[in-house]
């Protein structure tokens, strides 16, 4: 680490990442991270609470009400707030800032990664959406500004963690393992009923609920399978998924040789957060730690994709390229937040996520503005869509 302290914008910081980012600030040795920065959508309470306690430089909140409202609270502090998305913007990009985490949830996380890969920062990416929608462009547009992004979701972090045992030349394929969600083992007529409240029983992390409904319909994984093509620049057949029920295992590496290295640890975020943070070092983590002293077994199984084929729909966006991802996710963002409010049965959200990738008005070579027309249509598709 420099000797000086990093300065941290946590876009996102009242979501399950941004507070377990500044748990991971609170705990680090010697001031050597700083919350410079925290930006959030509308949780006026919860992130006056965040800025009383670590004091940032600013706060900013994409809704124009709470930002009225956060910045009376904060009057006198000394903590200047923001507000809209110009306000996550000017934050993710200000000059003081030496990371961002990006943690907003959905499409929305996009702009204010866009704004910080412009600013050639170093990009603690945890939205995995930024790359599903638009991984040509951001990629494209870190390699010319010499921006940096770092994987933060504990496969990809486990995968990047791996591939430092050998070249990119010797790697055969990479392996991302699922916990299978709540529903692993269940038959497609054991879901026929399945309740929002069934759902957001995840087994073994603690993610909002957007997060939790993906993982039941794997289309988590489906997501991250496309984030793995565009941060490791590897072709949908060197990518797999493995059931793994303990999440020990976080993901894995197979080499030319046939030597496997894999990353392993409890399910916990603030390992996957630090590591983005601190890289290319290592420091003494709150995470939590394997008890070696215990007996433990490990399960692997194949994914069920006649049960959950929401997994094929990654692989088909890596083929098709183009606007396929803008139109997956804006269609899966829509379906979630339906069958959460009770107008669409859990089954029909990959139903619905699958006809909209399907018949969405599908172009090879996007701009950002045509990724954000898709997005919009795919949504609105979604909205008036019946089985």
């Amino acid at each position: 680490m420099p000797g000086r302290t990093l300065n941290v914008a946590i876009l996102g910081s009242t979501g399950s990442i941004g507070r377990s980012t500044l748990d991971v600030i609170e705990q680090m040795p010697g001031g050597l991270l700083r919350a410079y920065g925290l930006a959030a959508g509308s949780r006026c309470r919860a992130v006056v609470e965040q800025a009383l306690i670590h004091r940032p430089r600013y706060v900013a909140l994409a809704d124009g009400a709470a930002a009225e409202r956060v910045a009376e609270a904060l009057r006198g502090t000394g903590v200047e707030v923001l507000c809209g998305p110009e306000g996550i913007e000017r934050l993710a990009a200000d000059p003081e800032v030496d990371r961002v985490v990006s943690a907003i949830v959905g499409v929305a996380g996009l702009r204010g990664t866009w704004a910080a890969l412009q600013a050639g920062k170093t990009v603690a990416l945890a939205n995995k959406e930024t790359l599903v929608v638009a991984g040509s462009l951001v990629t494209g547009l870190a390699a010319r500004t010499g921006a940096r992004l770092l994987p933060v979701d504990s496969e990809h972090s486990a995968i990047f963690q791996a591939m430092r045992a050998g070249g990119s030349r010797e790697i055969k394929r990479v392996v991302l393992t699922s916990s299978g969600g709540p529903f692993r083992g269940r038959s497609r007529r054991d879901l026929q009923r399945v309740t929002p409240d069934d759902a957001l029983r995840h087994p073994t992390w603690s993610m909002g609920p957007k997060i939790t409904i993906d993982s039941a319909t794997l289309m988590n994984k489906a997501l991250e399978v496309i984030e793995a093509h565009w941060l490791f620049g590897l072709p949908a057949e060197r990518i797999e998924v493995v059931i793994h029920p303990e999440s020990i295992v976080h993901s894995l590496v197979e080499f030319v040789d046939g030597s496997i290295v894999a990353q392993l640890s409890p399910p916990d975020m603030r390992l996957p957060i630090q590591y983005a943070l601190t890289y290319p070092e290592r420091w003494s983590s709150p995470a939590r730690r394997l008890d070696w002293t215990m007996p433990f077994q490990l399960h692997f199984e194949p994914p069920d994709r006649t049960t959950f084929p929401a997994l094929d729909l990654g692989y088909e966006v890596i083929r098709r390229g183009g606007t396929a991802g803008a139109a997956l996710n804006a269609a899966n963002e829509a379906a979630v937040a339906r069958f959460l409010e009770g107008s669409l049965p859990f089954l029909d959200i990959v139903r619905a996520c699958q006809s909209v990738l399907e018949d969405h008005p599908y172009d090879p070579r996007p701009s950002l503005e045509t990724l954000w027309d898709v997005d919009a249509w795919a949504r609105q598709e979604v909205r008036r869509w019946n089985s």
